[in-house]
């Protein structure tokens, strides 16, 4: 069954050449459990909610599998929150999961899905090195973009909740179709 592996807040803004200035990419993993409202992670911040954040994308999920392939792709080790999530995931094929699919996370909290993740120059930024090169569009290419949700269901979440599907719309596109605009 898919579970959490991390719960993932804003370590510390960071500056950034972007035009908000700052950027709260630098996720970090905390310990025990976190509160989730509608908006988000409690202690969690987006420095842009004109392209993160809202209810529409209160949560950034990415998964191990995927983050597995950028590790040997980049040779290096990432983290939970690497990525800017806010949930690290296992055993979930998140490129497969349907708009609107709903989760239980945990003993009470419910998601929908929304969307994939556009990569950015924010992101490209926080790459960094010789890796920030081309980063977006490699990431694109590779479509293991995670996915946003919105909070059907507030409660706490913590690492090693499961996640269950309660609801998969079966004519509703993949969040990879969404992705590469089929």
């Amino acid at each position: 069954m898919p579970e959490v592996l991390a719960v993932c807040v804003v370590h510390a803004l960071r500056p950034d050449a972007g035009a908000v200035g700052v950027t709260a990419i630098d996720k970090r993993p905390v310990d025990g459990p976190v509160m989730l409202r509608k908006l988000g992670l409690h202690a969690d911040v987006q420095a842009s909610r004109q392209h993160h954040g809202g209810l529409e994308q209160a949560v950034y999920v990415y998964s191990q599998e995927d983050a597995d392939y950028w590790q040997g792709e980049l040779g290096r080790s990432l983290p939970a929150g690497w990525f800017g999530e806010n949930l690290r995931v296992s055993g979930s094929d998140l490129g497969a999961a349907r708009v609107g699919e709903q989760w239980r996370i945990g003993p009470s909290v419910v998601v929908e899905v929304t969307s994939p993740r556009n990569p950015c120059a924010t992101f490209a930024r926080w790459v960094g090195g010789a890796d920030a090169r081309g980063w977006v569009k490699r990431f694109t290419e590779a479509q293991r973009v995670g996915l946003y949700l919105r909070v059907l269901k507030t409660g706490t979440i913590e690492a090693g909740d499961t996640i269950e599907v309660l609801h998969v719309p079966s004519s509703a596109p993949t969040i990879t179709q969404v992705f590469a605009g089929v």
